[in-house]
């Protein structure tokens, strides 16, 4: 390695970027190897699963199968669930979630020891574990965070920022990171990106501040392949009050009886579809942001299912009081909001990329179970299922010898470059990414979207600097994150400007029914070398 920068260099024999779900998991199958987990948040566990208030979709009460599991995902897919990916999560998931429920995991059971099952949106069944009722995230990665401390084989490094991998001839060969005390190349010939979603690049989104597209930017950068970007999914039920991130009132609560209502008190789903609140999140988003666009609040109804489950909803109870909000009292202000992402990185059933040595799993990667629109709780499924199939491939695989690399010099941002600067340049992208791809978008919104972000990508890349005195790592974190936030968005608007049709969570109003011709996923090749510069040329989006 040859750099005019100075590094610290750190050898493993896998690395592992994030700390959610899907990353611990990863971790955990791969002892007693030597694995380095990296995470942007100060300590374990982050990312979205730890607010994760559903359960875990698995086919393992009375009469359940997993074939009938996978029938519902693919009808909540809309046509573009890969099917035999989609056996795969529901078989191998319910074998999973019996181990997990036979090791003592703290699921909530019935007096006999038996899964307490919920029934949510789209689902056949009730077939939806939960662990501290409506905190299943929380007990969940809580729980896996403790065994992987005590796991001597893992490195955490916390507080630092994945910047970019290290490709030599197309193999990765590592990841560039900024950490607090400056840049550290973590050389391995195993990468696995487990960075969870976007929904932070959306100014109103029920996801934590880190989810701000990381590992879909660094892929995408590095010239992976990606696909179905323009699936963007909005919770149907978040607390409409000024926050960020927006509160969630999980999917569980329509499946215990709480009820839509609008501003007449009226009960509009049987209106709208057969499954009324029960209906895919798709449809009971946009009948929500129709009413909500019209200047009509909507309510939820929360009083019918905390008095079937009164210990069922804890951390429902506590968001709504934090806000001055008594759900026993009256129905709660609700509106959509960006939640999850079905685009990511293209994986094949082992989580294995289009580049040699990388993986991906979890929601930043895209295995085609999730079509246009997920079925609800199969996101912990996912993150489960295939956070134990990539490390169990890389576990399978020799390690091999890194070639020489020359390590070309990080980003450098100005000394004079401050946060109100970065936050406002992020505010701006942030809100036309979602003005113009939200829940409803048309061509001409996302045209002005792609200007926008454009222009901002632009002005971004001129506060870098080639020499002279350079902004400390918290600045170029900052910088980092508002890069990856543009890219992320520009490579959405791209692939949703090319899909000239409605389909799952991507809707079109000057296209607003599904094309047959069109029922495919959509390919997004990105070769942007690092650059934030306008996506022009360097980019090409097909219906495959």
């Amino acid at each position: 390695m040859t750099s005019s920068t100075p590094y610290d260099v750190r050898d493993a024999e896998v690395i592992i970027v994030g700390s959610g779900l899907a990353g611990m998991t990863a971790a955990l199958q791969l002892a007693p190897r030597a694995v380095t987990l990296i995470t942007k948040t100060a300590g374990l566990p982050g990312g979205s699963s730890l607010h994760a208030q559903g359960g875990i979709a698995a086919a393992v009460g009375p009469g359940d199968r997993p074939e009938d599991h996978a029938a519902d995902t693919v009808a909540a897919g809309a046509g573009l669930v890969d099917a035999a990916m989609a056996a795969l999560l529901t078989r191998d998931g319910a074998a999973l979630v019996r181990r997990l429920l036979e090791d003592g995991l703290p699921f909530d059971r019935a007096p006999d020891g038996s899964p307490l099952l919920g029934r949510e949106a789209a689902h056949g069944a009730a077939r939806i574990v939960h662990a501290g009722g409506d905190a299943t995230g929380r007990t969940l990665v809580t729980a896996l965070a403790e065994r992987l401390r005590a796991t001597p084989s893992v490195r955490v490094e916390t507080d630092a920022f994945a910047v970019d991998l290290v490709l030599r001839n197309g193999r990765v060969c590592g990841l560039l990171a900024c950490h607090a005390q400056g840049w550290v190349l973590h050389r391995a010939p195993r990468v696995i990106l487990a960075t969870g979603g976007i929904g932070a690049a959306f100014a109103r989104t029920t996801n934590p501040a880190e989810a701000t597209g990381d590992g879909l930017a660094i892929a995408a950068r590095a010239g992976a392949r990606l696909a179905d970007l323009e699936f963007v999914q909005f919770h149907p039920t978040a607390l409409a009050v000024d926050a960020d991130p927006v509160p969630l009132l999980t999917e569980a609560l329509r499946g215990a009886g709480a009820l839509l209502l609008d501003s007449q008190g009226h009960r509009f789903m049987p209106d709208e579809h057969p499954l009324a609140e029960l209906a895919p999140r798709d449809v009971v988003a946009r009948a929500i942001g129709r009413r909500v666009a019209a200047g009509e609040p909507v309510f939820l109804d929360l009083r019918p299912a905390l008095a079937a489950k009164p210990n069922g909803f804890p951390t429902v109870l506590a968001l709504c009081a934090e806000h001055g909000l008594d759900p026993f009292a009256e129905p709660m202000p609700v509106a959509p909001a960006a939640h999850y992402h079905m685009g990511g990185v293209v994986t094949d059933a082992d989580g294995r990329t289009s580049l040699e040595g990388l993986w991906a799993c979890g929601e930043v990667a895209c295995t085609g179970v999730h079509g246009a629109n997920r079925l609800a709780s199969n996101s912990l499924l996912e993150a489960l299922v295939f956070g134990a199939r990539v490390a169990r491939d890389v576990a399978e695989r020799p390690l091999a010898a890194l070639p020489p690399f020359a390590l070309p010099r990080p980003p450098a941002v100005a000394a004079d470059v401050g946060h109100l600067l970065l936050d406002a340049i992020g505010t701006e992208a942030r809100t036309a990414l979602y003005q113009g791809a939200g829940l409803v978008r048309d061509g001409l919104g996302l045209l002005a979207a792609r200007r926008k972000l454009d222009r901002l990508a632009t002005a971004l890349d001129m506060l870098r600097c080639e020499e002279g005195d350079e902004a400390p790592p918290e600045i170029v974190r900052k910088w980092g994150e508002a890069r990856n936030r543009l890219l992320v968005g520009r490579l959405v608007v791209h692939a949703a400007l090319a899909r000239e049709e409605s389909r799952g969570a991507h809707c079109r109003s000057d296209h607003p029914l599904p094309n047959p011709a069109t029922i495919s996923r959509t390919l997004t090749l990105s070769d942007l070398a690092g650059t934030a510069g306008p996506l022009s040329g360097d980019a090409a989006c097909c219906i495959l």
